[in-house]
């Protein structure tokens, strides 16, 4: 299943033909969401994120495994995955999309760059236009991508029943830490 997921994700930024240095993969991001209401904060973490850029073409994917998301409370994870995203139906979410302005980031040289990123964003089978700002840090064989951004439940039609409605805010914060190796290193393990 790992290597259908990297499989898929290779063939989605066109793998086959640049040099394997301008290539990241992880299949261990972290994608945190949280969401804060009067009633109660949830939160919940997935160390389990598919992500790959291709530094020639500025392409940024993402598969999110959804039933991956841990709470602190087991019926709140329970909800989440039956009543809110319907993972059976719908197991992944995915982001393909690009850094927009790939000159402002610079693999030849450590440092951290701030950068634009726009793609579409599926949840549920809904795919919305998202527009963020990250920053990329760059290490030897190592490029580390975060940003934050917030998500409207209504968007992807996730609905608030009226007797939650206290306890769940209407907009999700979305944070993205995702540790990628380059391609080269990462085939040799």
């Amino acid at each position: 299943m790992k290597k259908t997921i990297l499989i898929l994700i290779m063939s989605l930024l066109g793998f086959s033909g640049i040099s394997q240095a301008q290539k990241y993969l992880t299949k261990t991001g972290h994608i945190r969401f949280y969401s804060e209401a009067p009633m109660e904060n949830i939160e919940a973490h997935n160390k389990q994120v598919n992500c790959a850029y291709n530094a020639a073409t500025g392409d940024l994917v993402f598969k999110v495994l959804m039933k991956s998301f841990e709470f602190e409370q087991a019926l709140m994870e329970e909800h989440f995955n039956e009543n809110y995203i319907y993972s059976d139906q719908y197991p992944n979410a995915t982001f393909k999309g690009k850094v927009t302005d790939t000159k402002a980031l610079d693999l030849s040289k450590p440092g951290t760059y701030d950068v634009d990123v726009q793609g579409d964003l599926t949840i549920k089978g809904i795919t919305k236009t998202v527009n963020t700002r990250g920053s990329f840090t760059v290490e030897r064989d190592k490029l580390t991508g975060k940003s934050v951004f917030n998500v409207n439940l209504a968007d992807y039609e996730i609905k608030i029943p009226s007797a939650v409605m206290q306890n769940i805010s209407e907009s999700i914060e979305i944070t993205v830490d995702v540790d990628m190796e380059k391609f080269e290193s990462m085939a040799k393990n």
